[in-house]
């Protein structure tokens, strides 16, 4: 049974990919403490920041905007319809109920912003996850605004803005080893991957001098790499940022180099997903999302959202 909630009144709270789901609801049971201070914390410090890549407190915001769209810009009037959004309250810090029970998160919050931007009466249903596309198919919403991956499968049926998150691979290594940035080959160096897990695969074909380590799931490779029993742990950045700044890894580890972002391994990333015979709405939400990232709003939730940043 769906909940429908009046998108008014922005709340904030916790700090998690969709890759990887069951191992995010896992982890945020037991970081819902940290997650809730660190984001309550920051939400309250941040502020806008103008447009561009941007660090602010030592939290670095991706761009994923291309400059010249401002020049493609189209004027949107405000609709008579009520727009209807759909998400899930089960994936932290995308999408979940707050403490209230009211759906939150930064995939909430910037659904939010859109409508506010766009002058337009919005609601938020939450639904199960598996069956939101085909709820909105089936004209139960209006827009997806949740976790799903953005795929040549997705858009045959659906229409979708540019993406406004995606999934970076990172490495991660002990603060205390005094390890290089991992570059070129990684030869005689250890790295722990999830078996099978496209970052095992991309760790083979660009890093095949690297002594990959396979685990069955991100946690054990984390407390592996805790110990000292490999070098570096290769995964989804995401969730390795809610270890980081959990009490699990006791403030151990670090990430090392830069962020990962091939497509043809992690994907193109999540967009507001629309029925096919919408475009006009679909280009509205594309405008608007281009527009809270140009004054700040996007820089500002997602720092409220992301205390440890994934990128």
């Amino acid at each position: 049974m769906s909940q429908s909630v009046p998108m008014r009144n922005p709340r904030t709270t916790s700090a998690t990919s969709p890759f990887i789901r069951p191992m995010t609801r896992r982890r945020y049971g037991r970081r819902t403490a940290f997650g809730l201070l660190a984001v309550l914390a920051l939400g309250a410090l941040a502020g806008p920041l103008g447009g561009g890549p941007a660090r602010a407190e030592g939290v670095t915001i991706p761009n994923f905007w291309n400059p010249r769209a401002r020049q493609e810009r189209i004027e949107t009037q405000p609709s008579a319809r009520t727009v209807r959004f759909l998400t899930d309250d089960e994936f932290p810090p995308l999408h979940f109920a707050g403490p209230d029970g009211a759906p939150t998160g930064f995939v909430v919050e910037l659904a939010r912003a859109v409508c506010e931007r766009l002058a337009m009466t919005c609601t938020v249903q939450t639904r199960r996850f598996d069956t939101l596309l085909d709820a909105l198919a089936e004209r139960q919403g209006d827009v997806v605004a949740a976790a799903i991956p953005l795929t040549p499968a997705l858009r045959g049926r659906f229409l979708a803005t540019r993406p406004y998150f995606r999934w970076p691979a990172r490495f991660v290594a002990r603060s205390d080893k005094g390890l290089p940035t991992p570059s070129g080959s990684l030869a005689e160096r250890s790295v722990g991957v999830v078996g099978g897990s496209a970052h095992a695969a991309y760790l083979k074909a660009f890093f095949p001098k690297a002594m990959g380590k396979d685990f069955t799931d991100l946690a054990t490779a984390e407390g592996a790499l805790r110990r000292g029993e490999v070098d570096y742990v290769f995964a989804d950045g995401l969730n390795l940022a809610l270890w980081i700044g959990g009490v699990e890894a006791a403030g151990c580890c670090a990430f090392s180099g830069g962020d990962y972002l091939e497509n043809r391994y992690f994907g193109e990333g999540i967009g507001l997903v629309t029925r096919s015979d919408d475009p006009a709405l679909s280009r509205a939400l594309d405008d608007a999302l281009q527009r809270l990232w140009d004054e700040g709003k996007y820089a500002e939730l997602y720092l409220r959202f992301f205390p440890v940043s994934p990128f």
